[in-house]
């Protein structure tokens, strides 16, 4: 695997931010685990956004992770987000979005990296290199994100790629820039601008990374980096990754996820 003697460490200290829920516990510690072997940054405070569960806080304390109550990240909760049809239930995964551009407000470090509690790494991650921010990316994504960042922002994405994969490194300075940006366009709060310009009929409205990476590149193409993502999705447990299996997938892909697995919840990941 050549790609991977490529691979060297960064200098700049960076923050975790994992949204989890009760049912992500099977595939969490693996999670926490490759983040801590497969980011090759000086990683400061993991922090694991959650409901105020036993459970979850418990598997902080064995990991060394933070707990952090979602409800106390936003001044909304997931209680005010009506977005659902009588096919399906998006309310919890529009939550998980917003709580992630609300990282600014949980993380102390300049930057910090967004990661799915369902998506383990198995290759080692740079970030941050030569002054760009890196961005592992894939081929294909939803018309109706971009119709949503066109009504955000007054403009349409530029659209180098698609920015949705299942982590992302954020630059707090530049976050809070494109919130303001929203804000100010839409005369409300950014979450609320966010809620009211997606279409609520569709069941893939809004993605947060495709908005936070598209207003980068907007702004400075020059300032990031495009990666391709190699993720690949296995319907499996958690449990049956071995090492072996491991070094096999790695020689292929950069991360694997595990949104089939059994008892999987209603609040869905990004598709």
């Amino acid at each position: 695997m050549p790609s991977l003697m490529r691979i060297r460490s960064s200098k700049v200290k960076i923050d975790v931010l994992i949204p989890a829920i009760e049912k992500d516990l099977v595939t969490l510690p693996y999670v926490i685990n490759a983040v801590r072997k497969q980011v090759k940054h000086p990683i400061g405070r993991i922090n694991i956004v959650s409901p105020n569960s036993r459970r979850i806080k418990a598997l902080c304390r064995r990991k060394g992770c933070r707990f952090v109550n979602e409800n106390r990240v936003l001044p909304i909760t997931k209680k005010h987000i009506n977005y659902r049809s009588k096919k399906w239930e998006r309310s919890g995964w529009m939550f998980q979005q917003l709580l992630k551009l609300g990282g600014d407000k949980v993380c102390s470090s300049s930057h910090f990296l967004v990661i799915d509690a369902d998506t383990v790494l198995i290759r080692p991650h740079v970030f941050r290199s030569g002054g760009k921010t890196l961005f592992y990316c894939r081929s294909w994504s939803q018309p109706e994100y971009f119709r949503t960042y066109s009504k955000l922002m007054g403009r349409k994405a530029p659209r180098p790629a698609s920015f949705v994969t299942h982590y992302m490194l954020f630059e707090k300075s530049k976050l809070r820039q494109m919130k303001r940006t929203i804000a100010a366009k839409h005369g409300t709060s950014w979450y609320r601008a966010i809620l009211r310009s997606m279409d609520k009929t569709k069941q893939f409205a809004f993605s947060e990374f495709e908005t936070y990476g598209n207003y980068l590149y907007s702004r400075n193409p020059g300032g990031v980096g495009i990666r391709k993502a190699l993720n690949k999705g296995l319907n499996m447990s958690v449990t049956q990754l071995s090492p072996q299996r491991t070094r096999s997938l790695a020689g292929k892909f950069r991360s694997v996820s595990f949104h089939k697995r059994k008892g999987y919840s209603r609040r869905t990941r990004k598709q």
